[in-house]
């Protein structure tokens, strides 16, 4: 899985601390989801997509390796 939550979040001049804040979870859990290594729950994902502006697809994007 793929993810812009970097990019987005920096767009938006958010730290990691804040943007976890926002949406409920710690740091080193943006950390992850950032490099690609933590799939997010729907809830999180829309948290997150929310938090940034964004929609899911536009914050997200899963390979087909990511579905099998």
């Amino acid at each position: 899985m793929k993810t812009k939550i970097r990019e987005l979040r920096a767009k938006m001049g958010l730290t990691q601390e804040e943007l976890a804040q926002q949406v409920g979870v710690r740091r080193e859990t943006i950390v992850f989801l950032e490099k690609g290594k933590y799939n997010p729950s729907l809830k999180l994902a829309y948290k997150v997509a929310r938090a940034l502006g964004s929609t899911i697809e536009e914050v997200f994007t899963f390979e087909d390796e990511d579905l099998a």
